[in-house]
């Protein structure tokens, strides 16, 4: 049989690590080339870093449209220039909050938010990142984003210490967040720890560290790889017969009972072997993106 090579890791990345540094390490750990991410985390951040492999690739999107959930911790009182530990830090000149002033302020920002998106952050305007820009002196205007913060717990509060967990949308600039908490409760604050705990339903308890992928070995290691089909499971699943699975894979479109269903769909063959993605018009399935599946 041969060696797994398509499907996605579930990576813990630690601290002071790039995103794409262990996405390195980890096709060497598993002796594979074709790889992605699937979101990246900033280097001091920590956390779940999925990463899709072979013909996984084809089906990222699906994992960087979810849901995030963080665990942050703020320092109050102050204010960096970037947000978190990497800007200039400077004393904030306002009150000292009180844990009974924190609640308000945490259900305050639940639901829909708009954001504008800092300017150390890889969003790009006029095909330039915005980071690049910042570090070259040079701030430029940004439309503001909307977001959507489903769950935004307390989870400890000390005098200049607050520490949440925030279930948001993807695009929520966690810091970003912080600084507007901050202003809410009127002493400014700053991101100082950032760890992400889950994507869509993984979570980071099914993760490992680079260093310990690696000491599993490249057999063990790849034995780790999720089925690529688990990046589409939010979707409505289709099952085709040898002859529709064939006119699909050869690129034709093919009539199916869709009972309704309209859109994007996961698509599988006989002995539900995953196929891709498929789209769905008026009771006619054409290929949307699909896995190489050796059809001819």
């Amino acid at each position: 049989m041969p060696a797994v090579s398509d499907g996605v890791l579930l990576v813990d990345k630690p601290a002071g690590v790039t995103s794409t540094r262990a996405l390195g390490a980890a096709k060497r750990a598993l002796g594979l080339r074709k790889a992605g991410h699937t979101g990246t985390l900033d280097p001091f951040a920590t956390g779940l870093l999925p990463l899709v492999f072979g013909e996984a690739t084809k089906f990222s999107r699906f994992l960087l449209d979810a849901d995030k959930t963080y665990r942050a911790k703020l320092r109050l009182g102050y204010t960096s220039t970037t947000g978190d530990t990497e800007g200039d830090i400077s004393a904030f000149d306002g009150i000292s909050p009180t844990i009974d002033a924190v609640s308000p302020v945490l259900t305050g920002l639940l639901g829909p938010l708009d954001q504008v998106p800092p300017m150390h952050s890889a969003v790009r305007i006029d095909g330039r990142r915005l980071y690049d820009l910042a570090r070259q002196g040079v701030e430029v205007p940004r439309q503001a984003r909307r977001v959507q913060i489903y769950e935004l717990d307390l989870l400890s509060f000390s005098a200049d210490l607050l520490e949440i967990s925030v279930k948001c949308s993807k695009g929520t600039y966690v810091r970003t967040l912080a600084e507007e908490i901050g202003r809410r409760l009127g002493c400014g604050a700053y991101l100082i720890g950032l760890r992400r705990t889950a994507i869509g339903r993984f979570g980071v308890d099914e993760a490992l560290e680079p260093d310990a992928l690696a000491a599993l070995g490249e057999e063990a290691a790849r034995e780790r790889l999720l089925a690529p089909e688990v990046l589409v499971e939010s979707l409505p699943v289709l099952e085709l017969g040898e002859e529709g699975a064939r006119a699909l894979c050869n690129g034709q479109e093919w009539p199916v009972d869709s009972q309704g269903v309209e859109g994007e769909c996961g698509v599988f063959g006989p002995g539900h072997r995953f196929l891709g993605v498929g789209r769905l018009t008026a009771g006619r399935l054409s290929a949307a993106r699909l896995m190489h599946t050796g059809h001819g």
